[in-house]
């Protein structure tokens, strides 16, 4: 198969509190033609699944904490190179979703690179373990993601679309992190997420969101985001897949994108 790479026409750059440390972060984001890389206190490390540190609540890629908003805008605008530079351990948490980065990637625009063919993906790839399930195939950008919480409320949240690159950005980009209600003191006593706030995060109670929801299933939309840049390490383009996941998380997605870039590579059977 053969695909456009592309780069941004000029650096941009962001600032913010670290998603869960709360630390000052600045980052700035350069064109790239080395595939898309990070860079901290002096170590780069390349977006792949073999670089991934922690899948604790979030994905940290060698030193650098919670990529996976940022890769979720490059999957969903296609971008392919990319140098990212922080002076802080960890992205910062915006407004919790990935659309202010899409906006001002967008403002800068992109700068092709030329196409490169890649080998196809001839067989299906899966992660199954307890409760959960990531399928992946040779497609058009077919998605859908099975958000579960069992008896307590909102249960199940499925969200699905057909063309996950052309909704991408009005679909998918703005919904936001969030937590369940009984989880926010331990989430406190962990010293997490303290980079978000009520605007930043949406609460889900007991019976309904303690706070207004950018989409009636805004969880659903957040996992199929979070899951669109954990299986974007594995350097495919995600409108050549169909994607079908139920109630995974950083880990298991991670776990699956090293499953397609071993099949990708010729290294899977």
């Amino acid at each position: 198969m053969t695909f456009q790479r592309a780069t941004l026409k000029a650096p941009v750059q962001f600032e913010g509190l670290g998603l869960h440390g709360g630390e000052p972060v600045r980052v700035r984001v350069s064109p790239g033609s080395e595939g898309i890389r990070f860079r901290y206190a002096g170590e780069v490390v390349a977006a792949r699944p073999e670089n991934v540190t922690d899948t604790t609540r979030s994905t940290k890629l060698g030193p650098v904490g919670t990529v996976e908003h940022m890769m979720s805008a490059f999957a969903g605008l296609e971008i392919t190179d990319a140098d990212v530079e922080l002076d802080a351990p960890e992205m910062p948490g915006m407004d919790g979703s990935a659309t202010e980065y899409v906006r001002a990637f967008v403002e800068v625009g992109f700068e092709p690179l030329g196409e490169v063919e890649a080998q196809s993906l001839f067989a299906r790839v899966f992660h199954k373990e307890e409760g959960i399930e990531i399928a992946i195939s040779k497609g058009d950008g077919h998605w859908q993601y099975l958000y579960d919480t069992g008896m307590r409320w909102p249960q199940q949240q499925l969200f699905e679309t057909e063309d996950l690159i052309g909704t991408y950005r009005s679909e998918i980009a703005p919904s936001r992190t969030f937590a369940l209600a009984e989880e926010i003191p331990q989430i406190i006593q962990y010293g997490l997420g303290k980079g978000l706030d009520e605007s930043s995060a949406l609460i889900l109670g007991i019976e309904g969101y303690k706070n207004e929801p950018r989409f009636p299933d805004e969880p659903a939309r957040h996992k199929l985001l979070d899951l669109m840049g954990d299986l974007y390490l594995a350097g495919v383009p995600l409108r050549l897949l169909n994607v079908v996941a139920a109630r995974s998380g950083h880990r298991a997605n991670v776990m699956a994108a090293a499953k397609l870039a071993a099949f990708m590579s010729g290294e899977g059977s």
